[in-house]
C-alpha cells in the first residue's frame, strides 16, 4: 500500500486543488475586508457620492446608501461563509492527499459544508432583493418586484453534500469495523 500512498500524495490534481483553494480563501478574505472598509467610507462620503450619482440616478436618497451598505454587509457575510466552505474543502483534500479520506472528521466537514451551502442560499435572498431595489432606483423605479430566489443548483449542491457526508460516515464506520476484526 505504500506505493498507493505515494501516488496519492503526488497527485497533481490534489496540488492544483490545494492551490486553487488557497487562492479562493485569500480572495474571500480580501473581499470581506473590502466590504467592511467600504461600508463606513460609503456612509462617510455619502454627500460627495450623492453629487456624482445625481447626474445618472436622480432618485438617489439616503435609503439608497443604507441599501448599498446592506448589500455590502450581506456580501461580507457571504464571502465569510464561502471562505469557511473552501477551508473545510481544503482540509478534506488534505486527508485525501494523506491517503485517508474516510475519517469521521470528513463526514462532519461535509455536513458543515451542506449547512453552509444552505446559509449561502438564504443570504442570497436579501442580497438579491436589495440589489434589485438599488437597480430599480437607478432606472427610476422604486418597487420591489423581481427579487431573486433560491437557486436550484445550490439546493442540489446541499443535497449532494449531505449524501456524501453519509457516505463518508458509513465508509469510516466500515473501516473501523474492518480494523476491529483484523
Amino acid at each position: 500500500m505504500p506505493s498507493t500512498m505515494n501516488s496519492i500524495t503526488r497527485d497533481p490534481l490534489l496540488a492544483i486543488a490545494k492551490g486553487l483553494l488557497w487562492f479562493l480563501m485569500a480572495t474571500m478574505a480580501i473581499a470581506v475586508a473590502a466590504c467592511l472598509v467600504a461600508i463606513p467610507l460609503l456612509l462617510f462620503f455619502q454627500n460627495d457620492i450623492s453629487v456624482e450619482l445625481a447626474r445618472e440616478m436622480p432618485l438617489v436618497t439616503p435609503q439608497f446608501f443604507w441599501a448599498v451598505s446592506g448589500i455590502l454587509v450581506f456580501a461580507a457575510i457571504l464571502c465569510g461563509v464561502l471562505f469557511r466552505i473552501f477551508q473545510l474543502l481544503k482540509r478534506i483534500v488534505g486527508t485525501v492527499g494523506e491517503g485517508d479520506p474516510f475519517v469521521p472528521d470528513n463526514a462532519q466537514r461535509l455536513t458543515q459544508m451542506a449547512w453552509l451551502s444552505l446559509v449561502v442560499q438564504l443570504i442570497g435572498l436579501p442580497l438579491s432583493g436589495l440589489g434589485a431595489w438599488v437597480n430599480r432606483i437607478g432606472e427610476g423605479h422604486t418597487d420591489l418586484e423581481g427579487m431573486g430566489g433560491i437557486s436550484g443548483n445550490g439546493l442540489l449542491l446541499m443535497l449532494i453534500l449531505f449524501i456524501l457526508a453519509r457516505v463518508f460516515r458509513k465508509g469510516s464506520e466500515m473501516r473501523a469495523e474492518l480494523e476491529g476484526t483484523v
